[in-house]
This record gives C-alpha cells, sequence and structure tokens, in this order.
C-alpha cells in the first residue's frame, strides 16, 4: 500500500458553535449523518466534536484532493466511532466515487479537540 494523499484542517470550535446556533437543524442536518449527530449530541462538549467532524471532513477532501466539487456533498464523508473510541472514515456517493477512481482503499483519519480548535489529519492510502 501506499499514500495518495493527505490533508489537515483546523477548525474554531465558536464558528461551528455560532453555525448551530444560527441556524439550528438545518445545519446539521445538512452536514453530518445521522449517526455522527446521534454520537456529538450526547457527549458533554458538543460543539468541540461537531467541530472535531467538521475538520475531519475537510482533511479527507484535502487528502483525496477534491475539495468541494465533483458532486461530493458534507454527508458523503462520514466519521464512525468504533466501540473503542478511534474515528474511522466511512465514504459514500461522490466521495466514495472519487476514492475508488483514484485507487484510494482506506482513509485513516486522526481528530484532536480542545475549547477553542478542533484538528483533524487524514491519510489516503491505496495500491
Amino acid at each position: 500500500m501506499q499514500i495518495i494523499g493527505i490533508g489537515t484542517d483546523i477548525t474554531e470550535c465558536l464558528r461551528i458553535a455560532n453555525m448551530i446556533e444560527r441556524h439550528g437543524e438545518l445545519f446539521i442536518s445538512r452536514v453530518y449523518t445521522d449517526q455522527e449527530i446521534a454520537y456529538c449530541s450526547t457527549r458533554k462538549a458538543a460543539t468541540q466534536h461537531y467541530a472535531g467532524r467538521w475538520a475531519a471532513k475537510e482533511a479527507v477532501l484535502k487528502a483525496l484532493g477534491t475539495g468541494w466539487r465533483r458532486g461530493i456533498s458534507w454527508r458523503d464523508v462520514e466519521v464512525v466511532s468504533m466501540p473503542s473510541g478511534a474515528p474511522v472514515i466511512s465514504l459514500h456517493a461522490g466521495a466514495r466515487e472519487v476514492a475508488e477512481s483514484q485507487g484510494i482503499k482506506r482513509v485513516h483519519i486522526s481528530i484532536s479537540h480542545a475549547r477553542s480548535h478542533a484538528i483533524a489529519y487524514a491519510i489516503a492510502e491505496g495500491e
């Protein structure tokens, strides 16, 4: 296996909090999958978790080399939490098609957050 792409993103938690406050459920349901919403909404620092997933989605798109184009939507990149707590990326629709066309088999992700910022780092791996 080889590294096909890398991506990183840092997001201000306050920015995500403001988006949630301003647009509410419309924003949340447009950006996050049902599973991501269920995970984040049950956390004590929900905004930090939403910000971490936002950063992860941005980092993954950078690793894919696409940005927000080629018919990719926010919900096409999903952060799934394993029972251990480790985040795993699941690609859907347009994001999956781009990954498959580039021979990407897996996207590794690391997410970290604090009160003010969340950061994510993604590595796209393929043959």
